[in-house]
């Protein structure tokens, strides 16, 4: 038997010197990903996933943009069994540094072309949401 845990995250887009970039962090774990968390009690996926990109990245004024997707995966907690899913949302930041969140094991925040972004990140399934994200661009935000 599976515990489930629903998470939010964000595919965040930049324009820099005109090319398109991603937001990727290098997690506890030292893969590069997405930035994603859990869903607080009452609070909606899209909500969740604004905050938990301010938060593991230090980033604040995001635009929220389309769903993109839900992933999932399971992995093992001592002898718990989790099955998780993760909605991840597009999103825009126009300006700001990244910050990551070192207390919560985010070692790594930086801003990739959409291509090295998709190779960069260690996860396939986080690929795909990159890979989603490019097919709305150009986005009017950026």
């Amino acid at each position: 038997m599976s515990t489930v845990e629903r998470s939010a995250g964000g595919v965040v887009l930049r324009t820099i010197h005109g090319q398109v970039h991603v937001l990727v962090i290098r997690d506890p774990y030292r893969k590069w990903g997405l930035p994603k968390g859990h869903l607080e009690a009452g609070e909606a996926p899209h909500e969740a996933a604004v905050r938990e990109v301010e938060e593991e990245t230090g980033l604040t004024g995001l635009i929220l943009g389309p769903e993109l997707g839900e992933i999932d995966w399971v992995f093992r907690t001592g002898n718990a069994r989790i099955h998780k899913f993760c909605r991840f949302y597009l999103m825009a930041s126009g300006d700001g540094e990244p910050a990551p969140q070192l207390a919560e094991g985010i070692t790594e925040a930086i801003w990739l072309p959409t291509n090295e972004a998709e190779q960069r990140v260690t996860y396939e399934n986080a690929r795909q949401m990159i890979r989603r994200a490019r097919t709305f661009l150009p986005w009017e935000v950026l």
